[in-house]
């Protein structure tokens, strides 16, 4: 069997050669699924990671913009990866003891009906008065945990107009609700 250098597979996978694509995963893939576990600790997760990974470098063609050895970016790449899916996994986790500690506090509000009704119909009533489209932009990203690209697309918007809608509208909300 031929063993090449990155450098020649890289120049092949450049040309258009998807047997060089396939020559530097089969290289790769093993040792960057460890290195992806080392992080995660999680057989599963680390192999999704390391062939979305793979897919993005095809999809996106970032074996364009490569040179040289290609072992240390690949590497250095999985672990950014693993640290951002890390981060992320954290955020996620705050958030649902933030909505867990919000249930609790809420089941401490029903004790009081009235008040817990007089809150949500004014709730409801500033959500009503918000603007079509600044309630949408709120609901996808607060309720559906949409991120601002996929919002934006959703409402055929650009990301700043979904970041106005957002902004104004919860000030609107704290206003009417007199938060902070």
């Amino acid at each position: 069997m031929n063993i090449q250098s990155d450098q020649q597979l890289l120049q092949q996978l450049k040309t258009g050669d998807t047997k060089a694509y396939d020559a530097i995963f089969l290289k790769y893939y093993k040792l960057l699924c460890v290195n992806a576990y080392f992080y995660l600790r999680d057989e599963q997760e680390a192999k999704d990671l390391v062939q979305v990974f793979f897919l993005e470098i095809w999809e996106k063609n970032i074996y364009l913009r490569l040179n040289g050895d290609i072992k240390g970016y690949l590497f250095r790449s999985v672990q950014n990866k693993c640290l951002n899916y890390i981060r992320q996994q954290e955020t996620q986790s705050k958030r649902q003891d933030k909505f867990t500690e919000a249930l609790l506090n809420h089941s401490a509000l029903q004790e009081d009906t009235s008040t817990t009704d007089r809150i949500y119909n004014k709730l409801d009533g500033a959500l009503n008065d918000l603007s079509k489209q600044r309630k949408e932009a709120l609901k996808l990203v607060y309720l559906q945990d949409k991120k601002y690209k996929e919002a934006a697309d959703i409402m055929g918007i650009s990301i700043n107009s979904l970041k106005t809608h957002l902004k104004t509208g919860l000030k609107s909300l704290r206003e009417t609700l007199n938060l902070f």
